[in-house]
């Protein structure tokens, strides 16, 4: 029986915007970044260059979702011939006339990857209802409600899928990437980050992810991120929140390795040379932390206008199916 569709309009406004300091004075640090650290928004980071910590987390995860998705043929081909209106079109003729699993998620991805949210919501809730031990239609349904902003639904949601397998790592990897506090410091949320430590004691993204939940001022939280980058040094993020923890502990010297270490990780990685810019100048030497600085701006602003473009296209998609 077909499942129903409302399309609604859906607008967004987003304004990103970077400050151009080019004078060959000492770096000046009063506007500082609002930055995600582990995707748990960092509450020592005040004011931000339009940044957006739960808007880009959302994207995160609704790009993570897209990922599971497996396609439907012709609606892959619609997409990688970049028109995504009739890919979401197929998707939606090929769930009406088989509600498999596959095809009610990929239709749900879709949508929540153009931030129809609420429609997103109709169809993962069926999904859910018809499949109850699918996980990935389960983390669907989370980041949909997630997306409209239901948080503590979002929450259970979550909790829910990391708890049908324990021993499977997609559902905590989502977690890491939420960066609402409703959710963040929510009871379960920490837990389930120390279970996938726990389970998994050799997985990299298990050992960052659990140390982002701790006190950076804990022993633990460093143990866990130093074995985090032995594990895997390409894990950027885990450098960088590596390099946090040693700067909040006054070793400049090892958070100034930790931060290059991110950026060679983990290309271009803008907060890196934000901090990297901030460490050198409390060791005094201003010419280096001028020239980091002014990298950390020109990616800021690259990555501004990208996500201005990208969120240009979603609006246009939503609009378009409005109109149909």
């Amino acid at each position: 029986m077909p499942l129903p569709i409302i399309i609604a309009a859906f607008a967004l406004a987003a304004t990103l915007f970077g400050q151009d300091q080019s004078a060959p004075a000492p770096p000046q640090y009063f506007d500082e970044p609002n930055f995600i650290v582990a995707g748990v928004a960092d509450p020592s980071q005040r004011g931000g260059h339009g940044s957006d910590p739960v808007l880009r987390s959302a994207e995160s995860l609704a790009k993570s979702t897209a990922a599971l998705r497996t396609g439907t043929s012709v609606a892959a081909a619609a997409e990688k011939q970049g028109n995504a209106l009739e890919a979401a079109r197929e998707y939606q003729r090929a769930a009406e006339l088989d509600p498999s699993e596959t095809n009610l998620f990929d239709w749900g991805a879709e949508l929540l990857e153009h931030r129809a949210a609420e429609q997103a919501v109709e169809v993962f809730t069926n999904g859910h209802r018809l499949f109850p031990h699918s996980i990935r239609m389960l983390l669907g349904l989370a980041v949909a409600l997630y997306s409209r902003g239901s948080y503590d639904q979002a929450a259970q949601r979550f909790f829910e899928a990391a708890d049908l397998n324990p021993s499977d790592p997609a559902p905590y990897l989502f977690l890491g990437k939420i960066s609402n506090g409703s959710i963040t410091d929510s009871p379960g949320f920490a837990e389930r980050l120390e279970r996938f430590a726990r389970l998994q004691p050799e997985n990299a993204w298990a050992n960052y992810y659990y140390a982002a939940t701790l006190t950076r001022t804990s022993p633990k939280a460093r143990a866990l991120l130093e074995k985090a980058v032995r594990l895997d040094p390409k894990l950027g993020a885990a450098f960088l929140l590596l390099g946090i923890v040693y700067a909040e502990e006054g070793n400049l010297t090892k958070a100034i390795l930790a931060y290059q270490s991110a950026i060679e990780a983990t290309p271009p990685m803008e907060e890196a040379y934000y901090r990297l810019a901030q460490a050198y100048r409390k060791t005094g030497d201003t010419a280096k932390a001028q020239k980091e600085l002014e990298l950390y701006q020109q990616l800021s602003q690259q990555s501004a206008q990208k996500l201005e473009r990208e969120r240009g296209d979603i609006q246009q998609f939503v609009f378009e199916l409005k109109h149909q």
